[in-house]
């Protein structure tokens, strides 16, 4: 099994994603970056933006998955409402190349990376260090959850596939 999954961290202001390489016992390799939106844009300008650069990772680094982070609760209603748009444009995104996309909480990501689903960023950050031989955590910090979560969806499909579940 090799698969090529695309972690995704939605936002309006940074959208941080990260290609994952597991060939179903080992992470194989590892690229991230971030989308940045100029804050002084319009919320569809903004959006329009990331439609077109995540078009361009996912037809650069072509994955076979794309796993997103779902949206938290968040205290401020109206950063809510911008990411769920974020996440909105993502979705279509992903949808308009027909790949297959796959949900995950930050919890369930904190689970499935250090097995304590209240994992603090160090925490999970430097798991991926480890895992990855980084000399650095990968920043911007959307990018470190955004692989966070590609490497969430490699262990969930894995174990799913020994399960004998298929999605």
């Amino acid at each position: 099994m090799k698969l090529r999954v695309l972690g995704v961290d939605p936002g309006t202001a940074i959208l941080g994603y990260g290609m994952v390489y597991y060939d179903g016992r080992d992470y194989t390799g590892v690229e991230y970056g971030a989308v940045r939106t100029p804050s002084g844009l319009p919320l569809p300008d903004r959006l329009l933006i990331i439609h077109r650069e995540l078009t361009q990772v996912i037809e650069q680094y072509r994955p076979d998955h794309v796993a997103v982070e779902e949206l938290f609760f968040a205290r401020n209603a109206r950063t809510a409402i911008a990411v769920g748009h974020a996440r909105g444009v993502v979705l279509l995104t992903v949808a308009e190349h027909g790949i297959p996309i796959y949900e995950y909480t930050p919890m369930q990501v904190k689970q499935a990376l250090v097995g304590y689903g209240s994992a603090d960023k160090l925490q999970i950050q430097t798991f991926l260090k480890m895992l990855f031989g980084f000399e650095e955590v990968p920043k911007p910090d959307d990018a470190a959850d955004a692989i966070a979560v590609a490497v969430c969806h490699c262990n969930s499909y894995r174990l799913n596939q020994l399960a004998g579940i298929t999605h």
